[in-house]
């Protein structure tokens, strides 16, 4: 499995941004498709982001396209989440995920396609 570690949650007013970052040590992060999830106070956890291991194709769930943006730095081997106008309903616990496959070509949009899982970062929005 790899390892992750995200930082960078916290509490802002709706309207605002934060940036979550994700960083491991996997030396063959470059051939993972990575993803961002969250899951919200009673709710099941759900997919927000993806980004490929080929050319960093970028994908969403339409709840946050065009307010959020997910890249990768194989070099630092990190993948982050650029979050703008957030609202209240952003409310949850962030997670970076690995996907199960290396050199995984597809969209992958299931919990069950990622193997491995960061901690988790709280995002609060509220005023």
């Amino acid at each position: 499995q790899v390892q992750l570690a995200e930082s960078g949650g916290g509490w802002v007013q709706p309207g605002y941004s934060l940036r979550l970052s994700c960083a491991t040590t996997e030396n063959m992060f470059f051939a993972y498709t990575m993803g961002w999830f969250r899951q919200g106070p009673g709710k099941a956890r759900e997919f927000v982001a993806g980004i490929l291991w080929t050319a960093g194709r970028q994908y969403y769930a339409d709840s946050v396209k065009g307010r959020f943006t997910i890249s990768r730095d194989n070099t630092k081997k990190t993948v982050s989440l650029q979050m703008d106008n957030l609202q209240p309903e952003d409310t949850a616990v962030y997670y970076c995920a690995a996907a199960r496959r290396r050199y995984q070509t597809t969209m992958i949009r299931d919990t069950t396609d990622f193997a491995s899982w960061g901690q988790g970062t709280q995002v609060t929005v509220s005023s």
